[in-house]
This record gives C-alpha cells, structure tokens and sequence, in this order.
C-alpha cells in the first residue's frame, strides 16, 4: 500500500514502493541484489527508501534481474518527469514571492520580458498536444509579467547574451514588437536591462539560463535552466558560486544605457529591411508599433 490516501500518491512513489516489493518478491538480501546488478548495496536500499530516484540505467538493471520487462524503467521515466515539473512548479512559487530577481539568459528573451506573439511562437516549438495546453502554457507565462507593473514592482536585472537580440522570430512584425518591448521595459525605473556582447567571449554561464531569486526571509535561492529541464539551487555554496559567476558577468556586460542603444540600433537595422509598405509612412524615429498606436503618420 502506498501512502495513507490518494492525495499522497505519486508517481516517484509508485517507482520506490514497486522497487522494493519485486525484491520482497524474489527474496533476496540487498546484499545478494548488489551482486546480481553489480550496484551497491546502499545504492539500492537508497532507492527502496526513497532518498533517490537513481537513474534509467539501474531501473533497466532491476527490470532485467526481476524480469519485469521494462515496468522499472516506464515507473522511473514517470517519476522523473514528475520531479522536474514539481521543480518547475517550485520556481514559480519562489519568482511569485521574491523581491527581487537577477537573470542571465543565453539563447532566448526571459519569460518575464516576452510579448505575446514572441511567447506563443516560443511555446509551439515545444509542439503542445493541443491548442488548450498552449493557451493555458501562454496565459501562465504572461500572468507572471504583473510582477513587474504591479503596485509594488519586481526588481529585476537581466542580463541578455547578444545572441537574443540576433535571433530573429520567423515574423517580423512579431519581432519587431518583441524589441520595442525590450527598449519599453529597459526604460523602467525597477528593470535594469544589460546586454552581454559576443566580444565578452567565452564565459561558464554559456550552459544555459540563470535566475537568482531573493526571498523576504533573507534567502537567495538559484534556479539554473537548459533547454530540456531545470534545477533550484538551495544550498548556500553553491547559490554562492552562481552569484560569483553572475556579478563577474554583470561587470563585463555593457551599462544600461549603451545597452539601450543596442537595442535601438538592433530595431533600426530589422526596420529597415522590412517591405516599404510597413516603413515608409513612419517618420524617422518612430517604431512602427509607436505610429499605429498614436495615429502618427508621414
């Protein structure tokens, strides 16, 4: 039996609880487990107790000496993606009560800086079962953003790798709103906005994504994010090694104010290749979104 009730069921649970019961089946001591799959002993009374998780290839091992086929293997496939959502859903939590906020992003704009259009096409190359899931995907994502207009707004640094700003969406309309957004929120008094020029060169933040989180107890919690997963960081050496390696970046990336005019050039020169008919009746100066917003025209 698994937990007291259904409300405690999980699927990490289920794998821990039927790890146990196929070596309460066969008999076997830990002992004689270990020699069987050539894992420790201590290893496998980890993954009994629940301590662990362990990996698809020791899930594999047991499937192969209980003969269970690949029952281990699916339950621990299950289990793992329950952990990473659950870690997903921690950092939600944890951005949701935070003061304040540093991030480095690498590839991609942040959540918190996304317009609509970019966020949707974003999230579709993701390939979500259905238009439902995107939508509920899409209005998570942007219902995060009130932390920066709110009456009490988020501060917030970011950091953006050149090559966010160079990476274009297939639409350039879209893309051209996504800048202006840039330039919009760069201008607010509790967002400071930095680029990190390619000419910074190599650097150990290239990995993947970093948000630093400071929380009303006094603690900083890390949350370090790749393409296909992500981990909160809740020891205290380790979040202060993430800082280290955040403060040296920040100290090589531009000032706001050159970053503003990166941004400014970088809708300049996408602007400017656009088809004649979306440019040509706006003055000089005045982004496109700005002229149909405000009625300006030649």
């Amino acid at each position: 039996m698994i937990g007291k009730g259904s409300d405690e069921l999980s699927a990490r649970a289920v794998f821990h609880a039927e790890v146990t019961r196929q070596r309460e089946l066969s008999g076997w001591t830990l002992a004689e487990l270990s020699d069987r799959t050539r894992y420790d002993a201590s290893y496998l009374q980890r993954l009994e107790k629940g301590d662990r998780l362990g990996s698809v290839d020791a899930a594999g091992a047991l499937d192969r000496v209980y003969g269970t086929g690949d029952l281990l293997k699916d339950l621990w496939r299950l289990a793992k993606r329950e952990v990473q959502a659950n870690r997903y859903q921690g950092f939600l939590d944890l951005e949701a009560e935070a003061g304040s906020i540093q991030q480095f992003s690498v590839s991609v704009v942040p959540g918190l800086l996304q317009t609509p259009g970019y966020a949707e096409t974003q999230l579709r190359t993701d390939r979500p079962a259905t238009e439902e899931l995107l939508a509920e995907q899409l209005s998570l994502r942007l219902s995060r953003q009130e932390r920066l207009t709110g009456p009490r707004p988020l501060d917030y640094r970011v950091l953006l790798d050149e090559s966010v700003i160079r990476r274009p969406t297939l639409d350039p309309d879209i893309w051209t709103e996504q800048l202006e957004h840039l330039i919009d929120a760069a201008a607010r008094p509790n967002i400071s906005l930095h680029v990190v020029p390619f000419r910074v060169g190599l650097h150990n933040l290239l990995g993947g994504s970093l948000t630093l989180l400071w929380l009303p107890s006094g603690r900083t919690m890390a949350y370090v994010e790749s393409s296909f997963s992500g981990q909160l960081v809740e020891e205290a050496e380790e979040v202060g090694q993430l800082r280290l390696s955040y403060d040296r970046l920040r100290d090589l990336a531009l000032p706001p104010g050159e970053s503003l005019n990166v941004l400014r050039t970088a809708l300049e020169e996408h602007t400017s290749c656009l088809p004649p008919d979306r440019t040509s009746a706006v003055p000089s100066g005045v982004s496109p979104r700005t002229a149909m917003q405000t009625g300006v025209t030649a």
